[in-house]
């Protein structure tokens, strides 16, 4: 089974920048489309950013100009460069992963799924 685990998040001021990782197992990390997603208490989990493995991005339109997604498949890693962050950012952001190259937006179309890295961004 695909393990994802999430690190980087921490408390930041307004305005300061974050960068969060996500380690992956498996041995055809290149060929899954991958995601950043994130959820405050309350509400629904909302799409943040993904990637496929031809590079292909799609971001959700607060955090666009903002946030960056990459990957490095020879380390089977994800990164979310997040910068000018914003008191709304604030959430627990999760990593996760479907084994199709196509980018999507919706949670259930994640089978696999992190345990999650808490962002706090103070005004």
């Amino acid at each position: 089974q695909v393990q994802l685990v999430e690190s980087g998040g921490g408390l930041v001021q307004a305005g300061d920048s974050l960068r969060l990782s996500c380690a992956a197992s498996g041995r055809t990390f290149s060929r899954y489309a991958m995601a950043w997603f994130r959820q405050t208490p309350g509400k629904e989990r909302e799409f943040v950013a993904a990637i496929n493995g031809a590079d292909s991005t799609s971001y959700t339109d607060s955090v666009k100009g903002r946030f960056t997604i990459s990957r490095d498949n020879a380390k089977k890693s994800l990164y979310l460069q997040m910068n000018s962050l914003k008191p709304e950012d604030t959430a627990q952001y999760y990593c996760a992963a479907r084994n199709y190259a196509g980018v999507r937006t919706a949670p259930s179309e994640y089978p696999y799924w992190g345990q999650g890295t808490q962002v706090i961004v103070s005004s």
